[in-house]
């Protein structure tokens, strides 16, 4: 089992992610795909007049202020557009692709953070009626049962509080949680840039292997942005039995094929000849 994620940052190629994922399911490996589309919700956001706002956590996450109105606007962009658009080039490349959100089925179950610390201005507050969350629950047999059926389900966030309400939850996290509850043999993270790098923006800078318990200290000195969250994703799959990640690039030619080849940042949980 290969769980992909590949996020929604300007320049992924979805058709050759669709392209690489059609290769492999006809080959016969079983596959789940998960999929973002911030870029895309930004901009509908400010086209709405309800533009994004981002909040940092003590701890140094970044993550989407999530009021009723953007839940809505997320729900609108990746459970429609994109997530529709994504099984359509699938359906035409003989992928019988089947696409969720984690709200469907409760794929992706888990508490809703209705308080939240974040840090402005070198200030911590509390931000309240926040729609945010976490996945501690995939609904394996749901998602089990759609695979049984030579369908491929093609997921997106948000997930659902075990009050039954719509959250908002990292996609990075979520493939993490769904690779542990399958036991996947690889986890493929893929985005607009090509792994973690040294010197963030250089491409040359990429850190090509690194070990589970350099995880911190790579996310201290070198992750920026939203790889940060990425990193602990990657923790989170290591930790519960995952194999085998690989932060990878979605731009270009055969993204998930590169990734399988080990082009990226491999991460495993064994120590390697030589780390980063």
């Amino acid at each position: 089992m290969i769980i992909v994620k590949v996020g929604g940052s300007e320049g992924i190629n979805y058709d050759a992610v669709c392209d690489d994922i059609a290769q492999l399911w006809r080959e016969g490996q079983q596959l789940i795909f998960v999929h973002g589309g911030s870029h895309r919700t930004n901009q509908v956001a400010d086209a709405l007049g309800h533009p994004p706002q981002f909040v940092t956590s003590p701890s140094g996450y970044t993550s989407r202020l999530t009021d009723r109105a953007t839940l809505e606007i997320f729900q609108m962009v990746y459970c429609g557009q994109i997530n529709k658009t994504l099984v359509e080039r699938l359906q035409r490349r003989g992928v019988n692709a089947v696409g969720l959100s984690g709200i469907d089925g409760r794929i992706w179950q888990g508490p809703r953070k209705k308080v939240i610390k974040v840090v402005e201005n070198g200030r911590t507050r509390v931000l309240r009626n926040n729609f945010t969350g976490k996945v501690t629950e995939v609904n394996h047999s749901f998602l089990q049962t759609l695979l049984n059926a030579g369908c491929l389900p093609v997921l997106t966030p948000p997930a659902i509080s075990f009050d039954g309400e719509a959250i908002n939850i990292d996609g990075d996290r979520a493939a993490a949680a769904t690779a542990a509850a399958f036991r996947a043999d690889e986890l493929l993270i893929l985005s607009n840039v090509p792994g973690v790098l040294r010197q963030f923006p250089d491409e040359n800078s990429l850190i090509p292997q690194i070990t589970a318990d350099q995880i911190d200290y790579v996310s201290e000195e070198f992750a920026a942005g939203r790889m940060r969250i990425k990193l602990l994703g990657v923790q989170e799959a290591l930790a519960a039995g995952v194999q085998r990640v690989v932060l990878g690039d979605a731009r270009g030619e055969h993204p998930i094929l590169r990734a399988l080849d080990g082009q990226g940042t491999v991460i495993i949980s064994a120590q390697p000849e030589e780390a980063a």
